[in-house]
């Protein structure tokens, strides 16, 4: 097919034969171009303005999707392909030569812009599903990138057969002559889209889990898991990204399951002196009775040494001889109530104060116990708040806490 008006003018002009043929390419290219431009900037904005108007209509996110990861605009790229497939045969009249490379480019950018294109619907259906509760948490950037990853591979055998006229097959041929190159290349996006589906399917890490690696210096929530990576957020805004097949070969901390629970433990000793530990003396009862979460408990239990003592005839000229109370006990038992009846922990979790193993800073007293929250601040004011009373009430039983005295010895 020739488009010769331009080409005949130029030689009616006086033209020379050879600068008309140039000419003329150059004007029918301009044309071409300018043509191009105006059909793809008409088809982008119909179709902004029909997505647009059916989102509105709708209001079905998947269309806003689509304008974001723009659709519209690959579309519109892809629209003026029939006119460059007719326009290089009459363009290029004189060039014959040029034809078929120009066609195969043509084919080229077709499967690439068909490739973007479909890769544009994907993102559109993934941000659809991180809307929905049952997909928030998942993984989908691995799959994306895997489907990509195959959506190229195809565009590259279909790239190849055009261009040098061979069978698919024979693409396969020559990337199994390179496998090894190709393991050794890929091997971080193999092991990685591995772990994924080890991570997802055994459901180990979800996107804005609190995981703690500190192999990796990671502390804080997951904010992306793809093929190679996953993206961490830590609680210094600083970014720690984590290769992701570390999640399958390396140990890390999940905090989900204490997220999920309601609360946050609490798991502290406050370090009693031990020469301050001591039996009550009979004539103390009334004195430790005035503190009142324990008054029921010190006549309950004084009953109960009483009986024993009476029936094992225990000599009480000795304070040794015999059961006694003891102001450690005594505060031990003051912490259980103290805890059991503020407000910020959780009484329907383990809560607990045990007497540790003694040591050389004295004899551990250890709070075991769950906020009812597990924001991190709110955890710190009520862990703060609890350590904070204990400490100041430590001398309402003639205890001193430990602290290592570092001042010089004098002579």
């Amino acid at each position: 097919m020739e488009f010769r008006v331009i080409y005949n003018y130029l030689i009616e002009l006086g033209v020379s034969v050879e600068s008309a043929k140039y000419l003329n390419v150059l004007l029918l290219s301009l044309f071409t171009v300018v043509l191009i431009y105006v059909v793809q900037n008409i088809v982008r904005r119909l179709l902004r303005i029909l997505l647009i108007s059916i989102y509105q209509r709708r209001k079905v996110d998947f269309f806003k999707h689509l304008l974001d990861n723009k659709f519209p605009h690959y579309l519109a790229l892809s629209a003026p392909l029939l006119i460059v497939k007719l326009g290089i045969p009459i363009v290029f009249s004189d060039f014959n030569s040029l034809v078929d490379p120009l066609e195969a480019l043509a084919d080229v950018y077709m499967v690439i812009m068909i490739i973007w294109m479909i890769m544009s619907v994907i993102k559109s259906i993934s941000d659809e599903m991180r809307s929905s509760p049952s997909f928030k948490e998942k993984p989908i950037d691995s799959y994306i990138q895997v489907i990509r990853i195959i959506l190229f591979l195809f565009g590259a055998v279909i790239i190849f057969s055009n261009l040098t006229g061979k069978s698919p097959i024979a693409f396969f041929t020559a990337m199994g002559a390179i496998s090894a190159v190709l393991l050794l290349m890929f091997k971080d996006t193999i092991m990685g889209f591995v772990a994924s589906i080890q991570v997802t399917s055994n459901d180990m890490v979800r996107i804005g889990d609190w995981i703690t690696m500190p192999k990796y210096g990671a502390d804080g929530d997951v904010l992306q898991i793809n093929l190679t990576t996953v993206k961490v957020q830590n609680f210094d805004k600083t970014i720690t990204t984590i290769p992701t097949y570390a999640l399958i070969s390396d140990s890390f901390q999940n905090w989900r399951g204490m997220q999920k629970s309601g609360g946050r433990r609490i798991k502290r000793a406050i370090y009693i002196k031990q020469s301050t530990i001591r039996f009550i003396e009979p004539d103390e009862i009334e004195k430790f009775k005035k503190i009142q979460s324990l008054s029921n408990y010190i006549d309950h239990r004084q009953k109960d040494i009483d009986k024993s003592n009476a029936r094992i005839n225990a000599d009480k000229s000795l304070l040794i001889n015999g059961r006694n109370l003891t102001n450690a006990g005594l505060f031990r038992k003051y912490i259980d109530n103290y805890l059991m009846n503020i407000s910020g922990t959780n009484k329907k979790m383990t809560m607990m104060t045990r007497q540790l193993a003694p040591t050389t800073q004295g004899l551990p007293i250890e709070i075991y116990a769950f906020t009812n929250t597990v924001k991190w601040i709110e955890y710190e004011h009520i862990m703060a708040d609890i350590f904070d009373h204990l400490l100041a009430s430590a001398k309402y039983f003639d205890l001193e806490i430990y602290e290592l005295d570092l001042s010089p010895l004098h002579n």
